[in-house]
């Protein structure tokens, strides 16, 4: 089995993989056992734990407002940490999984496959889309672009007008080990289906909620590449 080192190892999808009985290939790491802004430390990480492949969790995700108060942060962590552990990659010969955003789709149409044109709807996105042109600079990479939320929906409301395809952590987690050894982009989520009816179906009580402005209806993917893969 591979080594892997994760960073971001104290996050919401780093404790779902926890959960799993292979959990022991994963080295854990947080901000002070990896800083993905500083070279010496990933650098350190490295010679450390001698990984085979680094799974980059590490970042800033919600809320989505900071990204937007805060946008030196999200440049430095999101975009140039990215580009850091690439950069480290590189130089030691190590794959690189990177988990992007459903959100780097313009979310008009939907069902957007991983070769359709890609349009941000905000800076969160951007900032991800940005890590993600380091990383498909480099060959031995997998992008994993995601919808998924922790369980039980933390909401007590969710869109009835917005299609997604929202899965939870532990359910991307039982996948995730069929798919450390394929390279490019794959779309990552649950059925096509309103961010209303996918937390209905685990959350007895949710009020519905009507999007206007907040983001674009239709953010649905085509996960034909996916299911295809697990399929094999």
């Amino acid at each position: 089995m591979k080594r892997i080192l994760v960073t971001g190892g104290n996050g919401r999808f780093a404790k779902a993989l926890k959960k799993l009985k292979s959990s022991n290939i994963f080295i854990y790491t947080d901000k002070k056992q990896l800083d993905i802004n500083k070279v010496k430390s990933i650098e350190s990480a490295i010679k450390k734990h001698k990984p085979d492949v680094i799974l980059h969790l590490a970042g800033l995700s919600r809320p989505l407002k900071q990204h937007d108060k805060n946008i030196t942060k999200s440049i430095s962590l999101n975009i140039i940490g990215t580009s850091n552990l690439v950069n480290a990659c590189i130089k030691n010969n190590l794959k690189i999984i990177y988990f992007s955003t459903s959100y780097v789709y313009q979310g008009t149409r939907g069902n957007y496959k991983e070769d359709d044109p890609i349009l941000p709807w905000s800076n969160y996105a951007w900032s991800k889309l940005g890590g993600e042109s380091a990383v498909q600079m480099y060959r031995n990479s997998l992008i994993l672009r995601v919808c998924m939320t922790e369980r039980p929906f933390v909401h007590r409301s969710a869109f009835i007008n917005v299609e997604s395809n929202f899965i939870f952590h532990d359910e991307l987690a039982a996948i995730f080990l069929r798919l450390i050894n394929k390279r490019g982009i794959i779309n990552i989520g649950g059925k096509s289906q309103s961010i209303y009816h996918f937390a209905k179906e685990n959350k007895l009580k949710i009020n519905k909620r009507f999007a206007k402005n907040e983001m674009p209806l239709n953010q649905s993917m085509n996960l034909k590449k996916m299911k295809s893969l697990l399929k094999k």
